[in-house]
């Protein structure tokens, strides 16, 4: 194990004698160790411990207390975290007490053995198991010869009552860091029968402070460190002497409520301002775009110059191979055919002709007239005029794919000419209708606009609304026309040989027949939905001709609604406003069901601590009139005000209270230990390694902690 720390005082343990005790306050939130009757520990550091990775080495290294930035970059700190020695002020994680003591020794000066007596705060009711464990580290690790316990809200209030701030009869209210304890005083002796305690603290206003801020501002959650809240707390938090009104003035009083809130501005750089390009960079880019042009141009002009030279190439191959051909004979001919893997002259002369249409279009040249295209259709399918006998079974198949292409093509040449004739019959009737009647011929158009508008509007409708037939819609069932019932019956029938339900489709040619026909009736009902379309805008150009002011619904575009801008962020955007967890975080200790605690607060603890005591009413009106407050969440503003109206609450009316602050909230506890063990009394109360090995754990059940002084 390897420990952060500065380097040992070596003179502390040679100035003071082996009698000379050692003082311990071991609080949850701060350790602090130093020597008997001095007024100030000689090292003080949170009572945390942390094991993480050397960067470099790999090795693990134990980091106690508080960590310096600078020096925790070198270290890998993502797989471990802060550890604890303590759960609500009482410690069980032995391991971690033994680096706090260790770096803490090594602070003071000790070297190998401490050899001192030792004093050791701990809290009220303290387990006798934690107590024994504390006791066996002590004697077996580092050679203690004696140990004493105290508890620390005991010496506190017994070092203020030497200053003169409480009396023999009271009661001291802790507010410590993760607990909070009511312990009355009877003749300056400490009745922890009475006593009380809630499992509340300074951590969990800390903890709730950064839960509120981390949903408040979810995009700033990295920045609300445990280190920071805690800062934060401690700085702007107070304590409301009325829980509900503070809220109203919040809720209704916007000025009021701006004075008391404060403000964190977290770092913020402002975006660099978008300026106008000089002509200078306008130049260099528009430079830099003409060159790269080029160099795509001069790519394009290359690859262009390689495909010539390949068609041409391959031109000229082609028409050597028909030179041959034409000088050869017919059993030359197959044997020249069968080497170039051509089936016929036919099929060399398609080639031929596109690899002529490939090379004009390389070079822009124009592809000819349209007796060349008709020629070059004809001479797509070459197997078609050949016999039958002439070809072997490969070509037969060819040749069928051949003919029903061809005879596809075709159907549609004919379809798109006859399509043709009758718009050129029909422009010719309406311009005849026009010139009769203009008035019947416009009304004419603008029925059979509505009338095809409505159709292609209810189509459209038909594809939204699906099968929600609950809201009025029309069904899929119910918008399928005939063409498509077909095909759905012949899609579910495929499969099913005549009934018998064994799928033998795809065996027998005919079977593939099926998709010629979904194909040609998918075709006709795409080619009505086009119709529909192509006249509704043909009629409105017409309309248009005649109306300029007509405007074609289906042609009007939608303005596209504006892409969302996001905002530029601001200063105001990193600024953390902190305004009613100033007070809703303190306010745990009076009320720690906010957090879900199902205990009492402090001012009812005092109430619950005096029904405990079995005395009249007197005594306990004197006790009332010596309450010491300490305990570093008592440094809160407004705490004694809160306390008072809260104490007054459970008391009879008009009976005398009296509240008043430590001294110092903070150290007073290790002080008054300090004082304590430099009296005459300390070596009374002090038990030997002798004793531990003689009783064992059995001397902590009957063993009286300190607390005379």
């Amino acid at each position: 194990m390897s420990s952060l720390c500065r380097a040992p005082r070596e003179t502390d343990f040679a100035r003071f004698p082996d009698s000379a005790p050692i003082v311990i306050d071991n609080g949850a939130s701060t350790f602090r160790i130093g020597w008997a009757g001095e007024a100030e520990p000689r090292v003080s550091f949170r009572n945390i411990v942390q094991r993480p990775r050397h960067r470099s080495s790999g090795e693990t290294v134990t980091v106690v207390g508080d960590t310096d930035p600078a020096l925790m970059k070198y270290f890998d700190c993502t797989r471990t975290s802060i550890r604890s020695a303590f759960d609500d002020d009482v410690v069980y994680q032995f391991e971690y007490m033994e680096y706090i003591l260790d770096y803490a020794f090594d602070r003071l000066g000790a070297t190998s053995e401490v050899g001192h007596p030792i004093l050791m705060t701990e809290c009220e009711c303290n387990p006798s198991f934690s107590r024994a464990r504390m006791s066996e580290l002590l004697f077996e690790t580092y050679g203690v010869p004696s140990v004493a316990f105290g508890i620390d809200d005991v010496f506190s209030y017994k070092y203020n009552q030497k200053l003169g701030n409480c009396g023999e009869d009271g009661l001291a209210i802790s507010c410590e860091f993760g607990t909070c304890h009511v312990v009355p005083f009877l003749k300056g002796q400490p009745v922890l029968g009475a006593c009380c305690r809630t499992n509340v603290g300074g951590s969990h206003i800390t903890d709730f402070l950064r839960q509120l801020l981390s949903l408040k501002y979810p995009y700033h959650v990295a920045n609300f460190t445990w280190e920071k809240a805690e800062e934060l707390k401690k700085e702007h938090c107070y304590i409301a002497a009325d829980y509900m009104s503070e809220l109203q003035i919040f809720k209704n009083n916007k000025e009021e409520a701006e004075e008391k809130t404060r403000y964190w501005q977290l770092p913020w750089v402002p975006p660099p301002r978008d300026e106008p390009p000089s002509e200078e960079e306008l130049a260099r880019k528009a430079a830099y775009k003409e060159k790269a042009g080029q160099r795509l141009r001069d790519m394009a002009a290359a690859k262009r110059s390689q495909k010539i030279a390949d068609l041409e190439e391959k031109l000229s191959g082609l028409e050597d191979l028909m030179d041959h051909l034409d000088g050869a004979d017919e059993s030359q001919t197959t044997s020249i055919l069968g080497r170039s893997g051509y089936l016929s002259q036919q099929e060399i002369k398609s080639d031929i002709l596109k690899a002529t249409q490939s090379l004009r279009k390389a070079k822009g040249e124009s592809n000819g007239n349209e007796e060349n295209a008709d020629a070059s259709g004809a001479d797509k399918y070459p197997l078609v005029s050949v016999p039958d006998d002439m070809l072997t079974p490969e070509q037969l198949k060819e040749k069928k794919k051949q003919i029903l292409l061809k005879t596809t093509t075709e159907g549609k040449l004919r379809a798109k000419q006859r399509r043709a004739e009758e718009a050129a019959l029909r422009e010719k009737q309406e311009e005849e209708r026009r010139t009769e009647n203009p008035e019947l011929y416009f009304d004419e158009l603008r029925a059979r606009y509505l009338e095809l508008s409505e159709k292609v509007d209810q189509r459209k409708r038909q594809k939204v609304n699906g099968n929600n037939n609950s809201s009025g819609a029309v069904g899929r069932g119910e918008r399928l026309n005939a063409a498509q019932k077909e095909r759905m019956r012949l899609l579910t029938t495929a499969a099913f040989d005549r009934g018998k339900g064994e799928d033998t489709f795809g065996m027998r040619d005919e079977d593939w027949l099926v998709y010629k026909k979904m194909s040609k009736e998918n075709e006709e009902d795409d080619d009505g939905k086009d119709d529909d379309e192509s006249e509704l805008a043909r009629i409105a150009s017409k309309i248009q001709e005649v109306d300029p002011t007509f405007v074609n619904k289906h042609d009007a575009v939608e303005p596209a609604p504006d892409p969302h801008k996001v905002r530029p962020l601001t200063a105001d955007d990193f600024k953390i406003a902190i305004g009613i967890e100033r007070f809703r975080c303190p306010e745990v200790l009076f009320q720690p069901g906010m957090i879900g605690v199902d205990q009492a607060g402090i001012d009812e603890m005092v109430s619950i601590s005096l029904r405990r005591l079995l005395e009249d009413e007197s005594v306990k009106e004197r006790l009332c009139q010596s309450i010491l407050v300490t305990g570093g969440s008592s440094l809160f503003p407004g705490m004694i005000p809160r306390l008072e109206s809260g104490i007054r609450q459970f008391r009879p009316y008009l009976a005398p209270l009296k509240l008043v602050r430590a001294a110092d909230p903070i150290l007073d506890a290790w002080r008054g230990a300090a004082a304590f063990a430099a009296s005459s009394k300390f070596g009374k109360q002090t038990f030997t390694l002798a004793d531990y090995r003689e009783h064992g754990e059995s001397l902590f059940h009957r063993y009286n902690i300190v607390y005379t002084l």
